[in-house]
């Protein structure tokens, strides 16, 4: 295995990808010779030149219109959209034609096309450029949705939702770029709608997406640590396809559920595992579920503020000790 950072293992399965199949192909704003804003991309377009590696002008819903057809007519296309803030200028094409093509066509067109895209806070962009918008895709039938929260899941997952025959909506967790871990070498694929559980234990459910998972399991260590309590993190990575087994599995054994999520409170995904949860679970639960989230309010770019709004390793454990 070698170490990766997050930034690197986009590139590393996306190469994977383009090596095996001719057919994908990959299109941003800067992500030819530049590597990607973000540098996620680099040595792409050294490997698989210009015809695979394409540069676009600064328009949304030409890169998304372009991948459609593409995917449409045989290709496997990769689309960046540089920041996911910017998904709202081109949702109508994500929304009405991508997510629908395949359900309106009774299955004469498929789309096979990943969207990936730059999410989330912590990275002191200010308002525009830091929204998780998780939610908006989650509630669009028709689009799965991915959110890696480590390198070898970044590996997996997009490898996964390359070769995926539906529309995939891949969130990178911005601030997670130069996060590094072990991936595995060669050929690396992760089915999507399998959670993950990176830490077991007894008293309380967990459930992290993303940034907030490395911030759950630390977390988890100073509430055994200081509290004698045993978290079980969960670790979604993918919101659709949704890994409910594993959930109410573990809520089964604790008894407690505790959502932890990036996204502004209202509507979060947070709180459709919590009504599923509630459904399934009532009396197995031995207290309130709980959800900690961003406020719903536009995110600070003051790193101060930034930080009160997200939440935090302390969030998390002050919340949970004082469970009942």
């Amino acid at each position: 295995m070698a170490q990766l950072s997050y930034r690197e293992a986009v590139a590393a399965a996306m190469a994977q990808e383009m090596r095996l199949d001719d057919r994908v192909l990959f299109l941003g704003e800067d992500v030819g010779a530049a590597g990607g804003v973000f540098k996620a991309t680099l040595g792409l377009y050294e490997e698989f030149g210009p015809l695979r590696v394409r540069d676009t002008p600064i328009s949304e819903q030409a890169i998304l219109g372009a991948c459609m057809g593409a995917a449409m007519t045989g290709l496997r296309p990769i689309a960046e959209i540089m920041f996911s803030d910017f998904f709202a200028v081109c949702w109508d094409t994500v929304v009405n034609e991508i997510a629908k093509a395949r359900y309106m066509s009774n299955g004469q067109h498929e789309t096979p096309l990943v969207i990936r895209s730059a999410n989330g806070g912590g990275a002191r962009f200010g308002a525009q450029h830091s929204q998780s918008i998780e939610n908006w895709a989650m509630a669009v039938p028709g689009i799965k949705v991915v959110a890696p929260s480590n390198a070898a899941d970044v590996k997996g997952l997009l490898a996964a939702s390359i070769r995926d025959p539906d529309p995939v909506l891949f969130f990178e967790q911005k601030s997670l770029y130069g996060n590094k871990c072990e991936v595995p070498d060669g050929e690396y694929v992760i089915p999507l709608g399998q959670a993950a559980t990176p830490v077991e234990g007894t008293d309380v459910t967990v459930v992290a997406l993303a940034a907030m998972v490395p911030k759950a399991i630390k977390a988890a260590e100073r509430l055994q640590a200081e509290h004698g309590i045993s978290c079980e993190v969960i670790d979604l990575r993918t919101l659709v396809p949704l890994d409910t087994k594993t959930i109410l599995e573990s809520v089964t054994k604790t008894g407690r559920l505790v959502t932890v999520e990036e996204n502004p409170r209202l509507c979060g995904w947070g709180a459709e595992i919590s009504s599923i949860v509630s459904e399934e679970l009532f009396w197995n639960l031995d207290a309130p579920i709980t959800r900690i989230t961003t406020p719903h309010i536009p995110l600070a770019s003051v790193d101060i503020l930034e930080d009160i709004m997200i939440p935090s390793v302390d969030r998390i454990v002050e919340t949970i000790s004082q469970m009942d």
